[in-house]
């Protein structure tokens, strides 16, 4: 098929090579503006970076809405379907319109669950059993369009990245297997239940502070979600530590929440929620990532310490 894909972080890159390699016609791969990052250094999207060593030609409007110059090439080209993932940017009606069979999204979550940007770490806070890929014809509404086909997995104790790897891996699979069906007018489209629909909006880095008045199971869940950005994080005598690794032994603890009730090689014991978590991996500002047992063997955290 003659394609467009859109999409711009790591999760759309095995999508991409999945679909050059199946042997599609990618004429462009339309991407968000390289930024300046770090020391002002120029980045480029995980996805331009793929799409230049494919050898495709690569677009990047500011707004692809307010660019005539970029619709204008995507309409004379003339695509069979736009492939979309994580691209970043509203599609409007000219542009969804505009290829033969229209325009698909590969969307991490099983829909109508987890609408909008995060669905991945969504589906570890909320503490849901499975999560999977929709891919979905794309409509105006945000993540609104009928459903074609989807895959899922379990979450288990999965951590966002581990999650994040295994559904663009899936997503890949599923996209290469339905375009076949959509072309062949053989794919079934299935409205989504709008009284099923939740919604998972953008992470921002300050909601990664730990409230240890929370149960032991939401903070965990929340330390998996948000590995590794923006990382849970709570305060440790006036420096800031990042939770990589905990569990939740069946302990109660009648301490105020935060406090330390206990410190050894198997973790660091904190009362929340009337009962533990055990904090098993950690990090300071400037150092690596370590288990419990080695931080202590450094930093004596006196039993009675309250974490802010």
């Amino acid at each position: 098929m003659k394609m467009v894909f859109m999409g711009t972080p790591e999760f759309a890159v095995p999508v991409l090579k999945a679909l050059a390699a199946a042997g599609h016609e990618i004429g462009y791969v339309v991407t968000q503006p390289d930024r300046a990052r770090n020391r002002n250094q120029v980045t480029f999207s995980a996805v331009k970076e793929a799409a230049l060593e494919l050898g495709i030609e690569v677009l990047q409007p500011e707004k692809l809405k307010d660019s005539a110059e970029t619709r204008e090439k995507l309409a004379a080209y003339g695509p069979d379907v736009i492939v979309v993932v994580a691209y970043g940017q509203i599609l409007k009606s000219d542009v969804l319109e505009m290829p033969k069979y229209g325009c698909f999204n590969v969307h991490g979550s099983l829909l109508p669950r987890f609408r909008g940007a995060s669905p991945m770490q969504h589906a570890i806070l909320e503490g849901d059993e499975k999560t999977g890929v929709t891919i979905m014809k794309m409509a105006e509404g945000m993540d609104s369009g009928d459903m074609v086909a989807s895959s899922e997995t379990s979450v288990d104790h999965k951590n966002f990245e581990e999650i994040h790897d295994e559904l663009a891996a899936m997503g890949a699979a599923l996209i290469v297997e339905t375009l076949p069906l959509i072309e062949a007018g053989r794919a079934s489209f299935v409205p989504q239940d709008e009284s099923l629909v939740t919604l998972a909006p953008i992470i921002n880095k300050k909601d990664g502070r730990v409230d240890f008045s929370k149960k032991p199971e939401e903070i965990e869940r929340q330390i998996r979600a948000f590995d590794p950005w923006p990382g849970a994080f709570c305060d440790l005598e006036g420096r800031q530590m990042k939770l990589w690794k905990a569990e939740c032994p069946d302990q109660e603890c009648g301490l105020a929440p935060g406090t330390v009730a206990a410190a050894s090689d198997k973790g660091i014991d904190v009362a929340c929620g009337g009962r533990i978590l055990r904090v098993t991996e950690l990090q300071i500002p400037g150092k690596k990532r370590v288990s419990a047992g080695d931080f202590l063997r450094g930093h004596k955290v006196e039993t009675g310490t309250v974490l802010l």
